[in-house]
């Protein structure tokens, strides 16, 4: 299947955005040794994207708390089969279907980016000043746009570069090996970086799945996803590795936006037998510590009947008065 309906996508929107901030006045020259243009032309291909697949982001939320709703069941599921996976997981599709909830929901909206990273990934690789005419003329691009994009760089380091380009392609490209070695690695390290954050963002909010393929997904998306960028970041060009950490930092904001205007049921992460009131506050445990009730209070013992004190000049009164006299033998 060909992928070139992505390439000219990604093109259009790219080269669209670099004319707006062409026609705005953004020097096209390098400022800093930044070609400004095209930077905000990638940041703005992310804005593009992620403005497309927002009503996939809220189909995510609402399918991550239509999980979290489901955790007592869940664990329920697990004591109820303990032992018998093949049953738990049978129970577990069911529970899932008859409530409508997905549990790779979380997944779908980082899935549907990929071809957008794979076509700016082609796109930005085939950068290369020495190119014939019909090759730079590819994808709707036109000559001039072609030579800007290949010459354009981040800190006189070209776009188009990668941390383990060859000496030939750094000849190309007309770039120092060093400085964009450098480039490269220290966005690879924050490519690395607001990935992990993102995933650790949601889960701290949300807290650990109990279903084990929800907390497997969990763990591969906060532990081996940024992992695997420090080995494959090296054949990332730098203009791809923008793109990847200006989305992550996209997704942080949102995250946060959705997270504070639409906060997770407090139940979702409560322990069995801790659920939260209204106000937040766990209630007291009844029975104390470990189970044992407390002993009950002792009932008050009566007040002694008080006698007033006489007045200051009265008599003393006679305790004896009024008694019946004794009879005399």
């Amino acid at each position: 299947m060909s992928l070139d309906w992505i390439y000219y996508a990604i093109s259009w929107i790219l080269l669209t955005w670099h004319s707006v901030w062409d026609a705005i006045g953004v020097p096209a020259t390098a400022v800093l040794g930044t070609n400004w243009s095209w930077i905000l032309a990638i940041f703005f291909l992310v804005v593009t994207v992620r403005v497309i697949l927002f009503p996939v982001f809220v189909k995510q939320i609402k399918s991550q708390r239509a999980m979290q709703a489901l955790q007592p069941q869940v664990k329920a599921l697990q004591e109820k089969h303990k032992g018998d996976r093949e049953t738990l997981q049978k129970e577990m599709m069911e529970l899932y279907r008859k409530e409508k909830a997905n549990p790779l929901m979380g997944c779908l909206p980082m899935f549907l980016q990929i071809p957008v990273f794979l076509g700016l990934f082609h796109v930005l690789k085939r950068l290369n000043p020495d190119r014939g005419e019909g090759a730079k003329t590819l994808y709707n691009w036109t000559v001039d746009q072609f030579d800007s994009a290949s010459a354009a760089t981040l800190f006189t380091a070209p776009i188009a570069g990668k941390f383990g380009s060859t000496a030939e392609e750094l000849a190309r490209l007309g770039a120092n090996g060093t400085t964009v070695k450098i480039m490269a690695g220290v966005l690879v390290l924050v490519m690395m970086g607001t990935t992990y954050l993102t995933s650790r963002q949601m889960i701290l909010k949300t807290g650990w799945a109990e279903d084990p393929q929800q907390r497997m997904i969990q763990r591969l998306m906060l532990y081996g996803i940024p992992l695997s960028l420090l080995i494959s970041g090296a054949i990332f060009p730098i203009g791809v590795i923008i793109y990847w950490v200006t989305n992550n930092l996209f997704t942080l904001g949102q995250q946060q936006w959705v997270l504070r205007k639409f906060p997770p049921p407090v139940t979702a992460t409560s322990k069995p037998g801790t659920t939260s009131g209204r106000d937040g506050k766990q209630p007291a445990k009844a029975g104390g510590l470990l189970g044992r009730s407390k002993p009950a209070a002792a009932p008050p013992k009566p007040a002694a009947p008080t006698v007033a004190a006489p007045k200051p000049g009265a008599k003393p009164a006679n305790p004896k008065k009024g008694r019946p006299a004794k009879r005399k033998g």
